[in-house]
């Protein structure tokens, strides 16, 4: 049986409360995860200091390097996994076993934390608008121009409470080590491969091993990482994003609630951005924050809905290791139910349809003994106001609502990413000015396509980082 191990500030630890996770369908124990508890995280984030101490005697150009390596690393080597290795082809397996996600999604997620981690330069000079790194490590310098900058870091360490759906999510926390600051990562109770192989590719290219700590757990650990770091990354519903409002401590990723609005000069032509629509609702399984789940439109509502539909009636529930597979699975038993039971329900009362199934002809949940999908479903709402435009989900789910043009951004709501396929200037100039819209795409860009050379809500630099004001008696 593979165990996988605590990380505490670099030294592996076995505890003697473990969690078995097991293959999503057939139910075979996969590997045995050490569990944390919370007095242990309280205890170890006294030493928060030590790692960023050491992080600090590297320069943080040396320190993008060793990134860097770690992502060759990642991609190709024999990483430690406990008492023995974790080979790619295994790593690959592993986590599709217990997340449910097609392996060749898993693969893809891969090259895409690999070709961050390979950009790190480039990332960290753009995230900090070119400022010499070096002014971080010291807290002051001049910039090129003369100019004298300050920057205090906040928190000694980054505490991350991960999710178990979309392993695309790590690569928010990259540009942390580079920025010498120390990381304390919660994985997912299904996903700590991940987190695991990105910290021992990090050490093996280098990085000190006592600026990383590892506790997979319970709710209760999670929480202990919020109470014990100054600052934190934080997935869930938006019931937490609610609860943690306001707290500039807690960055909260919850639903993006990601968008498509098409104008009135595009939309008669919206055959054209077919294929863009469908990508953006279905890539990686609807799994993201990033996947659009609403494509707003001033007309020709039904009809695009209709299309739309058509394409994703063509996707099936396929095995995770074949080639095709689009479809991820719900690792919980009796989920795929209680959600689709909640769809139905909405459509009911806004007198609406599933469009996908009336073209698949077959239910939208499947059932499986340890697990079950949700086939994808598309529904056409004749105005905003109906309550399933306001819906997500995470599986391929979108709605197309038929709204004025001139309406649209007063109703959109918090829109995470925003694809607006227009060449109208006063509607691009309307998007650019639109405080609900996250990310910007203008012109016809999936909205699952990123660009990691620009923040990704929000500036880690900034949340990490203070900019401030500071004199020194030499310099004058």
């Amino acid at each position: 049986m593979i165990h996988v191990p605590l990380i505490r500030w670099g030294e592996p630890y076995k505890s003697s409360d473990v969690d078995k996770v097991v293959h999503f369908d057939t139910g075979e124990p996969v590997a045995e995860v050490s569990q944390a508890v919370p007095g242990m995280v309280r205890r170890d984030m006294r030493q928060t200091k030590n790692a960023r101490d050491v992080l600090r005697e590297i320069p943080c150009r040396d320190l993008a390097g060793m990134v860097k390596k770690a992502g060759e690393l990642f991609m190709s080597a024999d990483l430690p996994l406990g008492d023995s290795s974790q080979t790619p082809d295994d790593f690959v397996r592993q986590q599709s076993a217990t997340t449910g996600l097609p392996e060749h999604m898993c693969r893809k997620n891969m090259d895409k934390i690999a070709f961050v981690l390979s950009q790190m330069d480039r990332i960290l000079d753009s995230l900090t608008r070119g400022l010499d790194l070096d002014i971080l490590t010291r807290g002051y310098g001049s910039d090129s121009e003369g100019r004298l900058l300050s920057y205090q870091a906040q928190t000694d360490v980054l505490g991350m409470v991960l999710p178990s759906n979309s392993p695309g999510v790590h690569t928010l926390w990259m540009p942390v080590i580079p920025m010498q600051i120390g990381l304390v990562l919660k994985p997912g109770p299904q996903e700590p491969w991940t987190p695991y192989r990105m910290v021992q590719a990090m050490i093996q290219a280098g990085v000190p091993a006592q600026a990383f700590a590892v506790y997979a757990g319970a709710g209760d650990v999670g929480a202990a990482v919020l109470q014990s770091c100054r600052r934190t990354m934080l997935f869930g519903s938006q019931a937490t994003v609610d609860q943690h409002a306001g707290n500039p401590g807690i960055q909260v990723h919850g639903p993006g609630y990601t968008k498509i609005l098409i104008g009135d000069d595009q939309v008669d032509d919206w055959e054209k951005y077919l294929d863009i629509m469908v990508t953006s609702v279905a890539l990686n399984s609807g799994r993201s924050c990033i996947n659009c789940s609403g494509i707003w439109v001033s007309r020709h509502g039904k009809e695009i809905a209709e299309a739309i539909a058509e394409k994703l009636a063509k996707i099936e529930a396929l095995p995770p290791e074949h080639p095709e597979a689009e479809l991820a699975a719900f690792t919980v038993a009796g989920v795929p139910e209680a959600i689709s039971a909640v769809i139905d329900e909405d459509l009911k009362a806004t007198n609406s349809e599933d469009l996908v199934q009336k073209h698949r002809g077959t239910p939208r949940a499947i059932t499986r003994e340890h697990c079950g999908y949700l086939l994808p479903t598309l529904a056409y709402c004749a105005s905003p106001e109906e309550p399933i435009a306001k819906k997500e989900f995470m599986f391929p789910f979108a709605t197309v609502v038929e709204c004025p043009q001139d309406e649209m951004l007063a109703k959109i709501g918090p829109t995470l990413v925003c694809s607006g396929i227009t060449e109208d200037p006063k509607f691009q100039r309307a998007l650019l000015d639109s405080d609900d819209i996250d990310r910007l795409n203008l012109g016809p860009v999936p909205t699952t396509k990123l660009d990691w050379l620009q923040p990704h809500e929000g500036n880690i630099v900034e949340f990490l980082y203070k900019a401030r004001a500071f004199q020194s008696a030499s310099s004058e």
